[in-house]
């Protein structure tokens, strides 16, 4: 006997890829933020704050993020991840994000380049270099969202975007659909996975795991409807910016430090 979930999945064909230039981070402007967030009656609304001058690639984020989660350890697929760029003299952008995601550090001068390739920077050809760590930006339009056929994605009152697996029938619409690249398919449950800000434990009144697990408060995590939470102060009063902004999004995840040279 057919089961609805197999039904749907029969039924849901042709997925569209988006296309997706490259595009770097703009800066938010306080003003028109908290004109925007005013309009929503919710009294929360998570934001995650990411400290690039405070990253030093140790991965401890990302290893929390698995075991919280059950994300299994060994694959190459993960909530959160952590990226290297190098910049070189000669003006040329390097950016390295390891197969595992920076679990375990950036422990050499090789830089992966995808496709078993590798490469490695002389110290001297090195003009700056710096960590960013990435999840999911639990946009304020999340066009994961929108493509969903079944509703297995769908956003909370409190801004955070949510999967259930009992509904999702791995179409991959989502997957393709997301300009952060930040979703995957679950190894084991065979169904859409990204980052949740750790939502079990925030509802909770608990940090997310990568946070607590930060030794040098690089990722902290707040509620941008409270004018006294440290977080907000820091967003509305430091230079922040977001990634890819022109594609309507609205990501709530915030950088200080951000280079134009990521993507």
């Amino acid at each position: 006997m057919i089961t609805r979930r197999n039904f749907l999945k029969n039924t849901v064909t042709g997925i569209a890829a988006l296309s997706l230039p490259l595009a770097a981070f703009e800066i938010v402007d306080p003003k028109k933020l908290m004109a925007s967030e005013a309009k929503n009656p919710s009294k929360v609304r998570w934001v995650f704050l990411i400290d690039t001058y405070k990253c030093t690639g140790c991965g401890f984020c990302v290893k929390a993020c698995k075991l919280e989660n059950e994300v299994p350890y060994d694959t190459n697929v993960t909530r959160t991840w952590v990226e290297r760029y190098v910049i070189t003299k000669d003006g040329v952008n390097h950016a390295d994000t390891p197969d595992n995601g920076g679990r375990d550090g950036f422990t050499t001068a090789r830089m992966n380049r995808g496709m078993g390739k590798f490469e490695e920077i002389k110290k001297e050809d090195i003009d700056k270099a710096f960590f960013v760590p990435k999840l999911c930006n639990q946009c304020e339009n999340p066009p994961c969202v929108q493509v969903c056929p079944v509703g297995a994605t769908y956003q909370a009152p409190d801004g955070v975007v949510l999967v259930d697996r009992t509904w999702c029938i791995g179409c991959g619409y989502c997957i393709m659909g997301c300009p952060y690249g930040v979703r995957f398919f679950h190894p084991v449950h065979h169904t859409a996975e990204k980052c949740n800000f750790c939502y079990h434990r925030i509802t909770k009144g608990l940090k997310t795991a990568c946070v607590d697990a930060c030794p040098f408060g690089a990722r902290r995590i707040g509620n941008l409807r409270d004018p006294n939470d440290p977080v907000t102060k820091i967003i509305m009063t430091e230079r922040v910016g977001v990634l890819k902004e022109e594609y309507g999004t609205k990501p709530q995840a915030f950088y200080l430090g951000l280079d134009r040279e990521v993507k």
